[in-house]
């Protein structure tokens, strides 16, 4: 039962720092990228719409997902390759999905090539809280038995 409290803390903070991520990413997009680029003017959002809604939950369920899979991936260890490992697979996955879609609108890619980049930022940012929390003994790492 400890376990899975210390996973439910570390999704905890994974989806905390994703939504934070995802406002700051947010208010960039619609106060400098939007308005001073105009390939980028689809970036602009609207604050209270449905879509914005829908998009604060995937981002805060992602964000949960990562924060438990991500204590489990470094579980003790300190080896750089399996935290960025970890960050990459769900920054890319998220990142590659959302080209995808841009590459079938025939407008521009170039809006979902920056949505891609701001995945893995958030998901880097998610990382570097996570291991700060563990450091700071907030959350146990997983140990393998």
């Amino acid at each position: 039962m400890a376990e899975r409290i210390e996973s439910l803390k570390a999704g905890i903070i994974g989806a905390l720092c994703l939504i934070i991520a995802f406002f700051m990413t947010t208010l960039v997009n619609n106060l400098v990228l939007a308005t001073n680029f105009e390939q980028l003017a689809s970036l602009a959002t609207d604050s209270l719409s449905l879509r914005s809604l829908v998009s604060v939950g995937i981002v805060c369920f992602c964000g949960l997902l990562f924060g438990v899979t991500y204590r489990y991936i470094i579980r003790a260890d300190k080896n750089p390759q399996l935290k960025a490992g970890g960050v990459l697979a769900f920054g890319l996955v998220r990142g590659l999905t959302q080209v995808e879609v841009g590459l079938s609108d025939s407008k521009s890619v170039l809006p979902y090539v920056v949505l891609g980049v701001e995945s893995i930022l958030w998901f880097g940012l998610a990382a570097f809280f996570l291991d700060t929390a563990m450091q700071l003994g907030w959350i146990k790492p997983f140990q393998s038995k």
